[in-house]
């Protein structure tokens, strides 16, 4: 069995943690543009990207990295020794397929320099995939638009739910045509939890439910009016004018707003959103700082 992190008898607060809690499940991390940017959803067992680890983090064993800019990676070895250290189980990361190779070597050359082992289950990724998480949470991965190789992940609930067919019989009559061989339940997935990570708004609009997720947290990195979206897009990050322009679409019940441009001071970035944002977003967008 493995030991947790709350079983210290001293936690360590070594980073930034905000957390919202909707519903039945949390909200926790931070981020800012080229300082760091992590997050997990405790209940899920599972987080998204690692530019820092959090000491509390560190029980969560199942990870999803968007891309390997250091704000979003740099804290994996340091998380993948904690594990370590703590005589926990080595986790999961599942990242890119590009970045793979890098971040083995990465990982062989703090082994030497650490002399230590650093045991992890790397996983590449590639759009389109689907990754069991368990019989409950099933995650696909959708392409999103970065200056290097970058997903983002959606995280679904898987139900059963009795085919139409079905309906109105009588439990003796269903569990006769269930022992007779028949599918008498499909497969229903709720889009519960999605991260985008870095990416211009084509990122946005490369899933439909983006839009439907209970929970979505994306970047906007920039918010001040006038800035040239033209060049915002093309270094691969959004901007509160592209939250406006799709402002109807949003249908999430909380939208993490994060990742702002360090330009700006956290009072200037919350001016603007409060003065721009559409009636629409207001009480759903959160922004975080």
């Amino acid at each position: 069995m493995e030991a947790t992190v709350e079983s210290l008898d001293h936690p360590v607060d070594n980073a930034p943690v905000r957390s919202l809690v909707h519903k039945t499940l949390t909200i926790e991390g931070y981020s800012r543009a080229a300082v760091q940017s992590y997050w997990r959803i405790p209940e899920l067992k599972l987080g998204f990207d690692l530019g820092v680890q959090p000491w509390s983090f560190m029980s969560t064993p199942n990870w999803f990295v968007s891309h390997a800019h250091l704000d979003h990676i740099a804290a994996l070895p340091v998380y993948v020794a904690r594990r370590r250290m703590m005589k926990m189980e080595p986790p999961t990361i599942y990242l890119p397929t590009d970045a793979l190779e890098g971040v083995k070597m990465l990982l062989r050359a703090f082994e030497r320099l650490d002399r230590g082992r650093l045991p992890v289950n790397l996983v590449g990724v590639e759009p389109g995939q689907e990754i069991e998480l368990s019989r409950e949470l099933v995650a696909t991965v959708f392409a999103t638009k970065h200056t290097i190789p970058s997903v983002g992940f959606l995280i679904w609930e898987r139900r059963k739910k009795l085919k139409p067919e079905f309906l109105g019989m009588s439990e003796h009559e269903i569990r006769d045509a269930r022992l007779a061989g028949a599918e008498v339940s499909a497969e229903v997935r709720l889009p519960k939890v999605v991260y985008m990570g870095d990416t211009a708004p084509q990122g946005l609009d490369a899933h439909p439910a983006i839009y439907e997720a209970e929970i979505l947290i994306m970047e906007m990195t920039f918010v001040a009016p006038g800035e040239r979206a033209s060049v915002i897009h093309k270094f691969g990050h959004t901007h509160l004018d592209d939250i406006i322009t799709r402002a109807d679409l949003f249908k999430n019940e909380v939208i993490v707003a994060s990742h702002f441009s360090t330009r700006m001071h956290s009072d200037q970035i919350a001016r603007i959103v409060e003065k721009r944002l559409p009636e629409v977003l207001r009480g759903r967008l959160k922004v975080w700082l």
